[in-house]
C-alpha cells in the first residue's frame, strides 16, 4: 500500500501560477500522476510522468503546466502557470501498481480555485 499526500493548492487569480506536491510513503517506479475533478464534471487526467521522465499532458494544459518528479524524494510535482477559470478542480495526485500498471492508487485531493 502507497499514502500518497498532496499540497499547494489555493485560490489564485486568472493568470497566475501555483505549484502541486505529492509526496509518496515509499519508492514508486511506476508512472504517476495528476488528475482533476471539477464540480459536476468526470475525473479527467491533466498529466503523467514515467520514472524515467516520459510525460503526457492534456491538451488542455500543454504550454501551461509542467509535470516532473524526484525519484529521491518520492515526490511528483506539477507546476501550474498562466491559470483559468475553467482549472479549477480538485487535483488528485495519482500512482500506477500491477505488472500492467493496471492498479491505481490515489491522494485526498487538494482544492485549486482560479477566480477571473
Amino acid at each position: 500500500q502507497v499514502q500518497l499526500e498532496e499540497s499547494g493548492g489555493g485560490l489564485v487569480q486568472a493568470g497566475g501560477s501555483l505549484r502541486l506536491s505529492c509526496a509518496a510513503s515509499r519508492s514508486i517506479f511506476s508512472p504517476m500522476g495528476w488528475y482533476r475533478q471539477a464540480p459536476g464534471k468526470q475525473r479527467e487526467l491533466v498529466a503523467t510522468i514515467t520514472s524515467g521522465g516520459s510525460t503526457n499532458y492534456a491538451d488542455s494544459v500543454k504550454g501551461r503546466f509542467t509535470i516532473s518528479r524526484d525519484n529521491a524524494k518520492n515526490t511528483v510535482y506539477l507546476q501550474m502557470n498562466s491559470l483559468k477559470p475553467e482549472d479549477t478542480a480538485v487535483y488528485y495526485c495519482n500512482a500506477k501498481f500491477g505488472t500492467f500498471n493496471q492498479g491505481n492508487y490515489w491522494g485526498q485531493g487538494t482544492q485549486v480555485t482560479i477566480s477571473s
